[in-house]
Formats: structure tokens, sequence, C-alpha cells
């Protein structure tokens, strides 16, 4: 998938680095835009995922909810 293509490549940039506290501006900003390609895909991949849970298993959706990634206030707690 494009998620696994966008990972891999994402990985042997960074294996391949040294120092990343010693990269130039411009070599950070090519890491900056292989970081948004994952993390676009997996959004997409995410979504995806908490459809299928909610369709199918609405208690671990609940839980998905409380614990969602993408919300820093989240939190398993039932309110």
């Amino acid at each position: 998938t494009e998620l696994l293509r966008a990972v891999f490549h994402l990985t042997e940039e960074l294996e391949r680095r040294g120092d990343f506290a010693a990269l130039p501006a411009s070599d950070v900003g090519h890491l900056a835009g292989d970081v948004d390609r994952v993390y676009d895909r997996l959004i997409g991949e995410w979504l995806a995922y908490m459809e299928y849970l909610q369709r199918n298993y609405p208690y671990l959706f609940s839980l998905a909810m409380r614990s969602n990634p993408f919300d820093e206030t989240a939190s398993p707690i039932v309110r």
C-alpha cells in the first residue's frame, strides 16, 4: 500500500542519517515532507478502521474515540 511505501521510505531515510541535530534546514525540510506523507496516509487508514469498529464493534469504537491519538485531551475515562 501507499502507507507502507511511505513508512519504508521514511525508515530508510532516517536510518541513513547520523546526527539529526547537525542536519541542514534543507534536509530537515525533506524529512518533514516524508513524515507528512506518512501521516497523511495513516490518517486515512485510521479513519477507515474507526468506521469498521463503529459498525462492527461499538464497544471497541467507544474506547478508540476516548483514547483518540489525534486529541491531546483524550482520556479513556468514561465521562
